[in-house]
């Protein structure tokens, strides 16, 4: 049994990561401004609220104990980043380096950073265009963890949708296929806690795709 702190657990895709952890055996932790719109409610979870952009001595005190990190946060429907990755990061990463735990996870999006060359050019043209604030925001966030002394990993789903788990899913350096690949929120939750337990995606940025 491991203990899972997950930021962002309220949000689509991390309330789908905090089922799956659970329903895994894990311990799980959820930090969140808002922890009450997570209506679960399990003897292995705890919820705490803290603004990760502010309040560092909470976050200190939510990740005493963990075994491992998972971030899920997100823009929501917004389109201007504001901040919010690279600000997690900020606050985040200097904690963990000081207390632990060493293992996290972030979840970007496919077209930050190497893997914008790698996109169709319709997709290339919506990530420079509609989510150039959101992408920027979270390039800044990912360069923060990869300067860490940490044992991190970033995965880049595709387009994200609500469709039911396939089970079906890959993980790898690049996106090998063209299109515009879309991927489910239930999977891309598999992808972030089998990566989190696998020491063999660690200090590695990967593409998940279906």
């Amino acid at each position: 049994m491991t203990t899972i702190l997950v930021l962002g657990g309220t949000g689509p895709t991390g309330q789908l990561l905090v089922h799956a952890a659970l329903a895994g055996g894990h311990t799980v932790t959820v930090v969140a401004r808002r922890p009450e719109r997570l209506v679960v409610e399990h003897p292995r979870l705890r919820k705490v609220a803290c603004d990760v952009t502010a309040d560092v001595s909470s976050l200190g005190q939510a990740v005493a104990g963990q075994n491992l990190v998972i971030c899920t946060l997100g823009h929501g429907l917004g389109l201007r980043g504001a901040h919010l990755i690279e600000r997690s990061m900020a606050n985040l990463v200097p904690v963990l380096e000081a207390q632990g735990p060493r293992r996290i996870v972030l979840m970007s999006a496919f077209g930050v950073g190497a893997s914008f060359a790698t996109a169709p050019l319709l997709l290339r043209v919506v990530f420079a265009t509609l989510l150039s604030s959101i992408y920027a925001d979270k390039a800044r966030g990912e360069n923060i963890l990869r300067r860490s002394s940490l044992d991190w990993t970033i995965l880049q789903p595709v387009q994200l949708t609500n469709a039911r788990a396939t089970g079906r899913y890959e993980i790898g350096d690049s996106l090998p296929q063209g299109g515009l690949p879309r991927i489910a929120r239930a999977d891309v939750a598999a992808a972030l806690l089998g990566s989190a337990l696998d020491p063999a995606t660690i200090r590695r940025t990967l593409v998940v795709y279906s």
